[in-house]
């Protein structure tokens, strides 16, 4: 069974940064990719992230690409999520999924089930 568990969010001031974690267990991390998710209130979760565990391509939105950057400890299946110059407008819920694969342009379609979500809370 795909299991991930999210953590590291919090409450944090504009500018400040935070790093998530997500460890991810029930499949073969090294031959699939991560995704991490966000949704705000009132939104529809948007992808934000994805790393492949197996070449390590990686894929930002435009939304957080120059400010985010994701990594990927395949050694311990946790994939990480840096998240310098927070702005207000990042607040959501952020949830990992494994996913079949990650492009430079995007991922592919997500598997298992989605993790618990971790709170990020950006005061401006």
């Amino acid at each position: 069974e795909v299991q991930l568990v999210e953590s590291g969010g919090g409450l944090v001031q504009a500018g400040g940064s935070l790093r998530l974690s997500c460890a991810a267990s029930g499949f073969t991390f090294d031959d699939y990719a991560i995704g991490w998710f966000r949704q705000a209130p009132g939104k529809e979760r948007e992808g934000v992230s994805c790393i492949s565990s197996s070449d390590g391509s990686t894929y930002y939105a435009d939304s957080v690409k120059g400010r985010f950057t994701i990594s990927s400890d395949n050694a311990k299946n946790t994939v990480y999520l840096q998240m310098n110059s927070l702005k207000p407008e990042d607040t959501a819920v952020y949830y990992c999924a494994a996913v079949l694969y990650c492009l430079g342009h995007g991922w592919g379609p997500r598997f298992g089930s989605w993790g618990q979500g971790t709170q990020v809370t950006v005061s401006s």
